[in-house]
């Protein structure tokens, strides 16, 4: 249980600066900090933001969007995962750029605040669910007070737990009680899950070590719902600040693939795992010349805010993502230099059911990030 704690509890520090070209007073106000859930999302700081920078934006309609070295960041991906994935070398306080005009719309699919990214959080639980469960009844039949007490406790986390460090914020707190009312409605959707088997090979050596048997694990069939991003870089570097910055999206693979655990003699390991959603790197030729394949999420979060009433989108994706690709030997002209889960770099020898258990986001989706040189 104490990793999910972890996850539920873990932030970025956040350092957001107003665009110059939206400041009218002088001086210009300093950068909010802000102390940012990693399950969550950046639209849902806007509350904490838009009345600290209020005083000093011009006229107009307001659409908050954020970017990073100029990148536009998209906003229904998790705020840890924008991070892991942008920021190879780790910089704290991570410092973005908050904007509330010149929405990039040829870059982001719109956002029309907290009812965007509640239904986008929605329908990632609806696909999680078929790929998991084979359908999404139990999400579609959500009473509408279990889906708002489901979503506050992924909002309020996002906002009571983001504090402001200067005078003009309001200080934010932790925020008690949201990951059990998240973990008692999640419960009813009944979604199938995976035995530890990390939890299962160290009671096998505690009763081995008693009585002189040979107990194999015992790992239940399942699928794991993961979304990968992959960040292909073609310069070879030592060190995790010399990989190139991020300057288009284009740059960056979204992959919807599940994971299928196995009974097996021996332990699925991460490595395993990597071999199904990553078949393109076990292949004789170059990363840069291979389409990955799987779901698009943005054509997913697109749909969603399309229909959201609808099952119909979901079970197409989950069918499609469901197709299982063969795994092959590595390539030659691509490797991994880099693999980040929840801010957690694992080793490929951890036991996949583990990292499945306990570092899902709340949309039980396990969102991985992955850094592979691939050959010029």
């Amino acid at each position: 249980m104490e990793a999910p704690k972890f996850v539920w509890e873990g932030a970025i520090p956040l350092q957001i600066h107003l665009h110059e070209s939206q400041v009218t007073t002088l001086p210009p106000p300093p950068p909010a900090l802000i102390l940012a859930p990693r399950i969550g999302y950046l639209p849902l700081l806007a509350p904490l933001i838009k009345p600290y920078f209020s005083s000093t934006l011009p006229p107009g309609v307001d659409t908050i969007w954020f970017d990073y070295n100029g990148l536009p960041l998209k906003w229904y991906i998790p705020t840890g995962v924008l991070f892991d994935l942008l920021c190879p070398e780790p910089e704290r306080p991570w410092n973005i750029t908050v904007h509330f005009r010149g929405y990039p719309g040829s870059v982001l699919i719109p956002c029309e605040g907290e009812d965007s990214v509640k239904w986008s959080f929605i329908n990632s639980l609806k696909e999680a669910a078929y790929i998991m469960n084979g359908n999404c009844k139990n999400v579609m039949n959500m009473s509408q007070s279990d889906q708002l007490e489901l979503w506050h406790s992924v909002m309020n986390v996002a906002r009571l737990r983001a504090a402001f460090e200067n005078k003009k914020a309001h200080p934010g707190g932790r925020s008690s009680g949201n990951l059990e009312a998240y973990q008692r409605v999640s419960s009813k959707l009944k979604l199938a899950t995976v035995d530890d088997e990390y939890a299962s090979l160290c009671l096998q050596k505690s009763q081995q070590s008693v009585i002189e048997t040979d107990l194999p694990a015992q790992a239940k069939t399942g699928r794991v719902p993961v979304r990968l991003y992959v960040l292909s870089v073609s310069k070879d570097f030592d060190d995790l600040d010399e990989i190139p910055r991020v300057d288009s999206w284009e740059k960056i693979s979204y992959i919807n693939r599940p994971v299928e655990i196995r009974k097996e003699d021996k332990c699925f390991t991460l490595h395993d795992a990597l071999k199904i959603l990553l078949p393109e790197l076990f292949l004789d030729e170059s990363l840069m010349n291979v389409k990955l394949g799987g779901v698009d999420l943005e054509d997913a979060v697109r749909n969603s805010n399309e229909d959201v009433t609808s099952d119909k989108v979901v079970e197409d994706q989950g069918q499609n993502a469901c197709k299982r690709p063969e795994a092959c030997r590595i390539s030659s002209s691509a490797e991994i230099k880099l693999i980040r889960i929840q801010g957690i770099e694992p080793k490929l020898e951890i036991p996949f059911s583990w990292v499945a258990n306990n570092l899902l986001n709340p949309d039980y989706f396990l969102h991985v990030c992955v850094c592979v040189k691939v050959a010029q």
